[in-house]
């Protein structure tokens, strides 16, 4: 089975993330798998993703310095036991159909005329029951391609219809099927990555009516949580208070204290790959919580006794090897001498990572970011942007670094 090798070629669709998990099922049955990907593809899934999965180079330019006389469909063609194209758009099957070849992916279906082809539909039910669409995966299927039936469900655009790609496993189950590689009915699925992510400002209560917080808002870390899932990672969120609505999909352990966000991250350390931790910990709390309403003295006056509040990112980078998450990605929030301020806390708490921003040009609550990734031997500056792009960047990044 080591010996087989796939071609997987991507097309523009939101179910290119789906693709990640495909990769995963054949690297663990021992399969090569190349990735190619159309200049739309990249708008929904990054190269660095899936290079980090495969192992090999992802391809996008048709003459590449880098393949055999600068031709990459033709270098690609020759290798691969059998191409894969997962997500097929309308674009795609139109221009297979036609035989256009006016990009890497399309030139390359015309090379690889001697090996079988997978064919794996998704797009608008609309677009996909549209007679000429309909017209070109005929064509295809009379060529002998295998053409995988959509599915039916919620689609991009809220819809619930058909027009969804089928799942990564019945996508290998059919490639394992055509390569005549004994497979069981349902092919395992690889377990997917595990991020946990601390989000908000906790609150460590006063009285039972006051606290000490923060302004954190919780963007950062719900941006993150939502690039983790478009790349098919499992998300643990352990929220504090925020007034933003996590996304769906991710296991949600409320924690509004700093204490409690510890005894849950400790809890969950030993199934975590990548620890992310965004929230803004209160540095202290009351020494002793009022059990009733402080009411106000004639002076006006409130005294508190303050105590350390415990560093739940530095805890958890110091659990032993066989209960610490593979990395432990930590977050510097600075108002002046930023990179030195970062890198102390790197070095002090045991962090793989450290995500520094300067708080004081970007504040909390706002929509845009600049992030420096720093770790012992390297640093990766991210631009401004907003923090969806700077979270895409981040979790491809962090993906780049686990083994």
């Amino acid at each position: 089975m080591s010996s087989k090798k796939i071609l997987l070629g991507i097309g523009g669709s939101i179910a290119a993330y789906k693709s990640a998990n495909l990769v995963r099922i054949f690297k663990k049955q021992g399969i090569s798998v190349r990735c190619v990907l159309t200049k739309s593809a990249e708008e929904f899934i990054t190269a660095q993703t899936l290079q980090a999965l495969s192992g090999e180079p992802v391809r996008r330019n048709l003459f590449d310095q880098q393949a055999e006389a600068a031709m990459s469909h033709i270098e690609l063609a020759r290798w691969a036991d059998c191409l894969i194209i997962a997500p097929t758009t309308a674009n795609l099957a139109a221009k297979f159909a036609s035989g256009i070849a006016d990009d890497l992916i399309s030139t390359l279906y015309l090379a690889a005329n001697d090996i079988p082809v997978i064919l794996a539909p998704a797009m608008n039910s609309k677009m996909l029951l549209h007679p000429a669409t309909q017209e070109n995966f005929r064509k295809l299927q009379q060529r002998g391609h295998y053409i995988l039936e959509s599915a039916s469900g919620e689609l991009a655009c809220g819809e619930n219809a058909i027009g969804r790609m089928q799942e990564p496993e019945k996508i290998a189950q059919k490639a394992f099927e055509v390569l005549g590689i004994s497979q069981p009915l349902t092919p395992p699925s690889p377990k997917p990555l595990t991020v946990t992510i601390t989000v908000g400002a906790t609150r460590e209560n006063i009285d039972p009516v006051r606290f000490i917080s923060n302004r954190s808002s919780g963007k950062m870390g719900f941006a993150l949580a939502r690039a983790a899932l478009k790349r098919g990672l499992k998300v643990n969120l352990i929220k504090a208070y925020c007034e933003q609505i996590p996304p769906e999909n991710c296991q949600i352990f409320p924690s509004e204290t700093a204490e409690k966000m510890l005894d849950t991250a400790l809890n969950i350390a030993n199934d975590t790959d990548i620890f992310i931790a965004t929230a803004a910990v209160a540095d202290y709390r009351p020494k002793k919580v009022l059990s009733q309403k402080h009411k106000k003295e004639r002076d006006g006056a409130l005294h508190l006794e303050l105590i350390e509040n415990p560093d739940i990112v530095a805890t958890v980078a110091q659990l032993p090897a066989d209960k610490r998450p593979k990395l432990v990605v930590g977050f510097a929030a600075e108002t002046e001498n930023l990179k030195n301020y970062a890198q102390e806390k790197l070095a002090k708490k045991n962090l793989d990572f450290i995500c520094a921003n300067d708080v004081s040009q970007f504040p909390f609550g706002g929509e845009l970011n600049e992030i420096s990734v720093i770790s012992k031997n390297d640093e990766k500056n991210f631009n401004a942007a907003t923090k969806t792009d700077i979270a895409e960047k981040i979790i491809d990044y962090l993906l780049s670094k686990i083994n």
